[in-house]
This record gives C-alpha cells, structure tokens and sequence, in this order.
C-alpha cells in the first residue's frame, strides 16, 4: 500500500528532475539528487508541510547549488569541449508544458547556462522557466526578494546576450537529419554541403576517453571535411560500416543521430535546425555521458 508521503513525492517527482537536470545539465546525476531529496523528505517531520511541491524542488535546488559549486573547478580541467548528458524524448511520460521548458531542454541552452554562476543559474531556472515568484525563490535559496531579483536581472542579460534563436519545429526536420544520416554513411561530399548551412558548428564531447574533436569547427567546408574523414578512417579504425547502425530520434527536444557499433552505443549526434539547414552538430561520445540514454532505449 502506497504512504500519501510517497505518492505525493511520485506526483512532484518529474518536476523535481526537470529542475535538477536542468540545474546539473547530468540525467544521472539529476537522478541521484532526486532520490537524496526522497530520503531527506521521507526522514522530515512532515505535518505543517503546507506544499510538498515547494519543499521539495527548495531540497532539489539546494543539492544541486552544492553539486554544482563542488564540480566548476572539475569542469575547467575537462578535457576538450564540455557538453550536458543527452536524454531521449521521444516517449516522454509528460510532453514539456510551455515553449520555455521546451527550449531550456536543448544542449545549446544547458550549455549557456555554463556561463552563469550556480545561484544565477538557480534563480534563472526557477523564474523564467519554472515560474516560481521572487518571494517562493528566496525562501527556497535562504535569501531576500530583492537579491533574487538583482540575480535574475544579471542572468537573463547574460542569456539574451547568447540565447539561441528559437525555431519552430518543422515536420520535415526528421527527414532533413535522415537525409544527413544517408550522406554521412555515404561519405556523399556533396549532399553533405547542401544540407549544412554555411556557417554550421560542431562540437565533440569525448571527455579524454575516446577520440572526439578538441576544439569546435565552424564552417561548413571544415565540418564536412570532419565528417567525410570520420567515415572514410572508421574501416581502418577496425570498425567495418555493416557494424554500424545509425538511427534518427530526438534527444532534448531535437533531432539526433544514434549512432551504435555492434549494437553498443557510441554517439549521439544532435542536430540544430534552422530553415532547411542543420546549423549545429554538438556529438557526444564520453561513454559515462552515453549511460542514461543507452538506459532509456532499452
């Protein structure tokens, strides 16, 4: 028989977790601070509780401040570009409930979080995507109204700065990213250049563990350059191409490619799309970034 102390932790729970991966930009880890939150909660005198709601995401928030001040200086001695843990969602239990939390999903958007501080961050978040009120954010960050409020200011400046442009989905994205995938496995020069736009990025995510590019590449002659030598060197690498699937679905709420060796996954290739054009590759391929998703696609 299920305790109220437990099923209303299990209504709140999806929540807390999008407010966690989004603070952590680390499926894995946003788990593990939801279920600390679950044993704090548990463990609490719960009985003049007015919102589990609001008790919860304040014990959320603040592991996650903790976490992420203890993992900036691990972050500056990563090892090429830095990039958030991918998440599956296509099958997504609960569809995103406004075009802010739908954006705020996307690497591009978790990566210019990066450039804010923890508290920034938090108050950024909880405001302008979650839509707590000053008052409700400084009780949950043990702070006053009008510093919440000096602290959103300076972060959504910083964000408007570097924001993404926002792009209606198109229904034939899909088919423009399969497209990708049949040039890419091709080694097609050619339709590679026609389906990048001319000033696409690229950005690989290997941690140090695995072969991935250090720096970012701009342009689409140096990315379709990349590209066509990832297909033509993966023969000699040992890894022949009737090893290798490669699949379309989307990964925080865009387009991307899977692509798996011998059933195993290797990569994720998130695809940015604008107009007709994929304007950004963010590829992650750092295999303790890749065990979440390989979780969810079972």
């Amino acid at each position: 028989m299920t305790t109220p102390g437990v099923s209303a932790f299990e209504a709140h729970r999806p929540r807390l977790f999008a407010v966690a991966y989004r603070m952590l930009g680390s499926a894995s880890e946003a788990e593990d601070v939801v279920q600390d939150a679950w044993l704090r909660y548990a463990a609490g005198d719960r009985t003049d509780l007015r919102s589990p709601e609001a008790f919860l995401t304040t014990i959320v928030t603040r592991l996650c401040l903790d976490r992420l001040k203890s993992a900036r200086a691990a972050r500056e001695e990563y090892i090429g570009p830095w990039l958030p843990e991918p998440i599956a969602t296509d099958a997504r239990q609960q569809p995103e409930e406004s075009a802010s939390l739908a954006e705020s999903l996307t690497l591009a958007f978790l990566v210019l979080l990066e450039t804010l501080s923890p508290e920034e961050r938090a108050v950024f978040l909880l405001r302008e995507v979650f839509e707590y009120s000053h008052a409700e954010i400084a009780q949950m960050l043990n702070s006053t109204e009008a510093n919440c409020r000096q602290l959103f200011h300076r972060a959504r400046g910083r964000v408007a700065e570097r924001r993404p442009h926002v792009h209606a989905k198109r229904p034939d994205t899909r088919e423009l990213v399969q497209r990708f995938v049949t040039a890419f496995r091709a080694g097609d020069t050619g339709a590679l250049t026609s389906i990048l736009a001319e000033d696409v990025g690229f950005w690989g995510d290997g941690g140090g563990k695995v072969v991935a590019a250090r720096h970012p590449l701009f342009g689409r002659e140096a990315v379709v350059n990349l590209l066509a030598g990832i297909r033509r060197t993966a023969p000699s690498a040992g890894i022949s191409l009737d090893r290798v699937s490669l699949d379309v679905i989307d990964v925080n709420n865009e387009p991307a490619v899977l692509i798996r060796v011998d059933g195993r996954l290797d990569s994720v290739y998130a695809c940015e799309v604008a107009g007709a054009r994929i304007t950004a590759i963010r590829v992650v391929r750092n295999p303790d970034k890749l065990a979440y998703i390989a979780r969810q696609l079972v």
